[in-house]
């Protein structure tokens, strides 16, 4: 029989022992148990999808290494790791020269270890964080404007940012231009899949907080004002903001700068069907209409409204005031049709948003003026017209606007290319007659063709406006515009 003192001493005895065990080698080869249990865990895991921080977290707190007597140490541990993971995050170039023979193809050579994320009838685009990303968001590094490949992307996730990295708040566009952003069209065209994306999300997100502009790789800080304000007008938000990385918080050149959601476009409208591309260009009428107070004609009224735009310079009328007469001549012979002249440079962005309300016939040399056209009525007419050499030797480039039309809802009513122009010093089908004389060539007149053309175009015209109903109002939902 114990007596009551063997009793106090076992216990004591079981607690020394308990209390040594921590420090015995059984449990030495325990702990280490638990971590190689930990590591296989979080190998498997990410097999499937890049780990997250959090994951880590949740594994140590489910883990017996919580428990009080561990608390500090798996905290240390899980600051050390937090910070490896912060100096592990691997910057690459945006510009990747490998790929410099297919640069705007598949993957591209922007940011070309990226894949886009592609829906059916939907825009191409990359999205951070998101699954594919693993929950990482996308860091930017660099200013440069002149080589896109020391500038530099990566990933990140957002609790181990890399070291005096700066986390930008709200949702971020980031765009890669292969051309530029000066000129109308090559703006248009990469930043309209942006409102495509806006559309997907039921307009619900609002205008983005900064906009990250990138040619082949390279910064750049503006573009052209008919864009800014297109853009303006189309997410109903405050002036654009384009990023520089200048200034406090702006990133340097070192330093990184990441950014709570992203968004990347670098294939225009590429995968997306003609009736997305279509609400698009609806989308971008109406509520530039509504953003310059430009008034909604008479529904399938009489009066036509025709407009030659102008040109200064390159692909400029040789005698211009010889083509408004031959037109103008044609229009008076229509009931209710107005000849309008334009030079649109002259004009501001919501002169010309309501210039084209008017218009439903648009003449007007190959440039990037008919980007206007989407601005007119759905099934307005396009008139187009050609210098000499560029249907032989100007390559698919010179049907951009005819496909425009054929995006926005708008009939191109075919071209004219002049026969006549500047002799070429080189063989007639040599392609540097094209950049020494045949692309910023002058365009002459041909008043037979001239007339029967306008007198067919407006016909049709006139039937239709009879008997075609037009939509004022195209887009439903929370993308509607109000008029």
């Amino acid at each position: 029989m114990k007596t009551p003192a063997k009793e106090a001493d076992n216990t004591t005895n079981s607690i020394n022992r308990s209390s040594f065990s921590l420090s015995s080698p059984k449990f030495s080869i325990y702990l280490v148990a638990v971590f190689a249990l930990i590591v296989v865990l979080f190998q498997i895991q990410s097999l499937h999808t890049p780990p997250s921080w959090t994951l880590m977290e949740k594994i140590f707190n489910n883990s017996c290494l919580s428990t009080n007597s561990l608390h500090v140490s798996s905290q240390e541990e899980l600051k050390a790791m937090a910070s490896k993971l912060s100096r592990a995050v691997t910057f690459l170039p945006l510009k990747d020269l490998r790929y410099a023979s297919t640069a705007a193809d598949g993957h591209t050579w922007f940011m070309s270890s990226m894949h886009d994320m592609h829906e059916p009838d939907e825009v191409q685009h990359q999205h951070f964080p998101s699954e594919a990303s693993g929950g990482r968001v996308l860091c930017l590094r660099g200013r440069d404007r002149r080589d896109g490949a020391r500038n530099s992307y990566a990933l990140a996730w957002p609790e181990t940012l890399p070291p005096n990295a700066t986390l930008a708040r709200g949702t971020t566009f980031v765009s890669y231009n292969h051309y530029d952003y000066d000129n109308i069209w090559h703006g248009l065209s990469v930043l309209m899949p942006f409102v495509a994306w806006h559309i997907r999300s039921q307009c619900a997100a609002g205008p983005p907080a900064r906009w990250i502009l990138y040619h082949w790789g390279e910064l750049r800080t503006d573009m052209a004002p008919w864009v800014k304000t297109l853009l303006e007008a189309t997410f109903r938000g405050p002036p654009l903001k384009i990023e520089d990385f200048e200034g406090p918080g702006g990133g340097g050149d070192r330093a990184a700068t990441c950014f709570e959601e992203a968004v990347v476009m670098r294939h225009n409208e590429g995968g997306m069907s003609k009736e997305k591309i279509l609400e698009v260009y609806d989308l971008m009428r109406c509520r530039s209409r509504v953003y310059c107070g430009a008034k909604s004609r008479e529904v399938n009224g009489s009066s036509i409204g025709m407009t030659v735009l102008m040109r200064d310079g390159p692909r400029s009328f040789k005698n211009a005031s010889e083509v408004i007469r031959i037109f103008e001549k044609e229009c008076r012979k229509v009931e209710g049709c107005r000849l309008m002249v334009a030079y649109l440079h002259n004009l501001t962005f919501c002169e010309q948003v309501k210039l084209m309300s008017l218009t439903d016939v648009m003449v007007s040399a190959h440039g990037a003026q008919l980007s206007n056209m989407f601005l007119m009525d759905k099934n307005s007419s396009v008139m187009e017209l050609f210098p000499k050499g560029w249907l032989e030797l100007a390559g698919v480039g010179q049907y951009v606007y005819r496909d425009l039309a054929g995006w926005s809802g708008m009939r191109h009513e075919g071209a004219w290319r002049d026969p006549a122009g500047d002799r070429c010093p080189f063989p007639e089908n040599d392609q540097r007659c094209m950049s020494v004389v045949y692309k910023n060539g002058k365009i002459g007149h041909n008043e037979t063709y001239f007339s029967e053309w306008a007198r067919k175009v407006l016909g049709e015209v006139k039937l239709r406006k009879l008997t075609v109903p037009v939509s004022i109002n195209p887009v439903s939902g929370r993308c509607s515009c109000n008029y």
